[in-house]
């Protein structure tokens, strides 16, 4: 029995039907290079040829900008699956990507210090 909105994908007592690698043909490196914060974002374009139902299910989620963690999330399958599937998007004309937009250089001490003292909060 399919959870709502789920579609075949999905069983209530056993899970995911389909194994997530099936998705991308056992795939694992997208040939963009994306990362879980770079915005994608659907160009308008009309994908020639068939695209699988997750294919679909990722650009109707870009509609407005979305980043790669948001929709590996929705569409809920891992991030490297996701990131080869935008990858196919991108390479049909269906997407635009926009890395993501550091303020600060990802090695920039005060900014780990600033992640260290908020993690220590947490714990």
């Amino acid at each position: 029995m399919a959870a709502a909105g789920d579609g075949p994908w999905l069983d209530d007592a056993a899970g995911r039907l389909v194994r997530p690698f099936t998705v991308s043909n056992g795939r694992t490196e997208p040939s963009v290079a994306l990362d879980l914060m770079s915005q994608v974002m659907a160009t308008g374009v009309t994908p020639l040829g068939y695209l699988g139902p997750e294919h679909a299910q990722a650009l109707e989620l870009c509609r407005a900008p979305v980043s790669v963690a948001e929709i590996a999330a929705h569409l809920k399958l891992p991030a490297v699956v996701t990131k080869v599937l935008l990858s196919d998007l991108v390479d049909c004309g269906v997407l635009t990507t926009k890395p993501p937009a550091f303020h600060h250089t990802p090695t920039d001490r005060s900014l780990l210090e600033a992640v260290l003292d908020g993690l220590r909060r947490q714990l």
